[in-house]
């Protein structure tokens, strides 16, 4: 991919603006790190503190520990902050988003449980992922499936996990759970006040679906008691960003694995900025973009 200059979708960000009568931030990664704060922080700076912010969240997932300093931090210079959401917005995205006072998200947003993951290797000698309701939900299944009482076959893997996991990467493992449980209790109490229905959302979101891929639609998330916004004539507009967004971000836009490709961009009407992930393990750097009405 050769470097990219400018953004073409000005024009529908300032129409979101005036519609909206907020200021627009875009915010499109491929993964959330940490790495991305320092650049949001001074583009926030730039921006300056506003009484409405909204913020166009295209993300496919990334730290749960990033998305939450990414909301603190946005939260920071706005006295109301609103998410809209057209096309992705998974997993560490969800989280991120549950920070807002509220979430505009049309027919083909999607979302994801929030289940946290173990990566390791196989025993093929590839990479494996493991939820951690693979591992919850092991009793379950050997009852459903084998006739086995479920509290036999839980003590039994209790044995095979630890001969098969480290115990303490095990222990880590249930500690990244607990906190990615209390980090959307934290985030989402921006939205919702009443501890019940908040629980009640969250239990959903890290326990109510049988795959961490599942595509959560708008009309779920407002069942679930979210503050969830229709609005036709933003989403259409957002959506014609989004389709900017989705030629622009990702490394599958590359002509080959040795190019760089853009994995986060931060635009706001008046400036933006992409950045480029490097091949080989060399750090990422940052160009400025060109807005184009």
């Amino acid at each position: 991919m050769s470097n990219l200059k400018y953004f073409n979708s000005i024009s529908q960000m300032k129409r979101i603006e005036t519609i909206r009568q907020s200021k627009l931030l875009v915010l499109a990664c491929s993964n959330l790190d940490q790495e991305i704060i320092p650049k949001l922080y001074s583009h926030l700076k730039l921006i300056g503190h506003v009484k409405h912010l909204d913020v166009l969240i295209h993300s496919r997932g990334g730290v749960v520990n990033a998305a939450r300093r990414i909301a603190l931090l946005l939260r920071k210079f706005t006295d109301k902050l609103s998410f809209i959401v057209p096309y992705y917005c998974e997993s560490s995205g969800t989280i991120l988003a549950l920070s807002a006072d509220e979430i505009i998200s049309g027919d083909m947003a999607i979302f994801s449980p929030i289940d946290p993951h173990l990566s390791g290797s196989s025993g093929g000698g590839g990479e494996s992922t493991l939820s951690f309701l693979d591992i919850k939900q092991f009793g379950d299944m050997c009852e459903r499936w084998f006739g086995v009482d479920a509290a036999k076959a839980n003590e039994e893997q209790v044995s095979l996990l630890c001969n098969s996991i480290f115990p303490p990467t095990l222990t880590a493992f249930y500690r990244i759970t607990q906190e990615a449980e209390q980090i959307a209790d934290e985030l989402l109490s921006n939205q919702l006040t009443n501890v019940g229905i908040r629980k009640k959302v969250i239990g959903k979101l890290m326990h109510g679906y049988n795959s961490h891929h599942y595509a959560i639609t708008t009309d779920e998330m407002y069942d679930m008691g979210l503050n969830i916004i229709r609005d036709g004539e933003v989403e259409d507009l957002a959506w014609v960003i989004s389709e900017e967004i989705q030629a622009t971000v990702g490394g599958s836009l590359r002509h080959s694995v040795d190019d760089p490709w853009v994995d986060t961009m931060i635009l706001s009407s008046e400036k933006g900025y992409v950045r480029y992930n490097q091949p080989d393990g060399l750090a990422p750097r940052w160009n400025q973009l060109e807005v184009n009405e």
